[in-house]
């Protein structure tokens, strides 16, 4: 541990950011190489003034760190330095990728990144498709990225974790305050199926100038992003804007024409965000990638193998979009009080959702 001390120590010296960071390790190799360099080889860098490489050279380590990191491991974290090996290789290639991340579980090996992310008041449409896609990413050996926030990003993780797969979350605040804290045992579990990244100390507080940083993180370590629901003025358009500066491709999944969430998304569809169905129109953009899992073909059969044949009618008459009891009722010509009975038998299989005035629509899992 006594490695990561200069690692810290560099990041405290005042006028030193996450850009010249890079720049410095990227010329001296280490942090301890650059804070023992001369003022005159620290001027060569790009950035460094005289008064800067006065300030490298007057720093003296503070005794906090060395107990700081001893924290950090003794409550079962690590830090996870630009230099190594597990450090997610695309970040490093955005222009100001944090020197190091506090790590909580073992994401090591899944470099096949897409971030999904979207409205925190979330619709169940929204819900249920982005369920279904990261659930499916992930049985494909994708591992789904996103910030752990309310809403699109905590179906995001839940959809990735029920597909068997990978899933990490990059948070906004430290480790010891969760946000929102409601998600404290996604947390736990998210770090047992991939792994919790965060540039801020343990105990920094979410603060609203955190949420930008951490969406570069988000599209800085991902091949691309897919922004499920957004309205006009999201966070999630500023990740994906991050994205496409960071030459990420960008996505985005088409919403009801009527719903002001999903005017984000329809808005980087028109300006060139390739649209997003089913994961085929995700994974097309990267062939290279190893496509496993279940083939599509495949899942509507295993989906009818599940349910009696008045149950898979009614799931065939049934979409993302709520549709009225009673109009189902016409369509399959069936009792109100049949109908009642099997939409409460796919309720509790986890097919079919119920909102408010008696108004139905399929699930991830019932979207097969």
């Amino acid at each position: 541990m006594k490695h990561l001390t200069p690692w810290i120590a560099l990041k405290n010296v005042p006028g030193i950011g996450n850009h010249l960071y890079k720049k410095l390790i990227d010329g001296f190799k280490s942090p301890d190489q650059v804070l023992g360099a001369s003022a005159e080889m620290l001027c060569r860098v790009a950035g460094v003034t005289e008064k800067l490489a006065r300030a490298v050279g007057e720093y003296r380590i503070d005794a906090k760190i060395p107990a700081y990191i001893e924290r950090v491991y003794r409550k079962g974290y690590r830090i996870l330095t630009y230099t190594e090996d597990a450090y997610p290789p695309l970040l490093r290639e955005i222009p100001d990728p944090p020197p190091y991340l506090h790590v909580f579980g073992n994401p090591e090996g899944a470099f096949a990144h897409i971030a999904v992310v979207g409205s925190r008041n979330a619709t169940e449409y929204g819900i249920s498709v982005t369920r279904h896609l990261c659930r499916d990413l992930a049985s494909r050996g994708i591992t789904v990225v996103s910030g752990m926030a309310r809403g699109i990003d905590t179906a995001a993780h839940i959809g990735a974790m029920s597909g068997g797969g990978q899933t990490v979350a990059v948070l906004g605040s430290g480790f010891h305050q969760v946000y929102p804290a409601a998600n404290q045992t996604l947390f736990d579990k998210i770090s047992q199926a991939g792994g919790v990244f965060s540039e801020f100390e343990l105990d920094t507080k979410p603060e609203p100038h955190h949420f930008p940083l951490r969406n570069r993180i988000i599209s800085g370590m991902s091949l691309g992003v897919v922004v499920v629901e957004a309205a006009g003025k999201s966070g999630s358009l500023i990740t994906a804007r991050l994205a496409a500066e960071q030459n990420r491709e960008v996505f985005a999944v088409p919403g009801s024409i009527h719903s002001k969430k999903s005017a984000g998304a329809h808005g980087l569809i028109k300006k060139g965000a390739k649209l997003v169905e089913d994961i085929e129109d995700i994974l097309e953009e990267f062939p290279y990638l190893l496509k496993t899992g279940i083939p599509k073909n495949q899942e509507k059969d295993r989906l009818k193998d599940r349910l009696s044949e008045e149950e898979y009618q009614v799931v065939s008459q049934m979409g993302p979009y709520p549709v009225h009891i009673d109009d189902l009722m016409r369509k399959m010509s069936i009792t109100s009080g049949k109908l009642s009975g099997i939409l409460l038998h796919l309720e509790l299989l986890g097919l079919v959702v119920q909102t408010p005035g008696k108004l139905f629509c399929l699930s991830a899992e019932g979207g097969c």
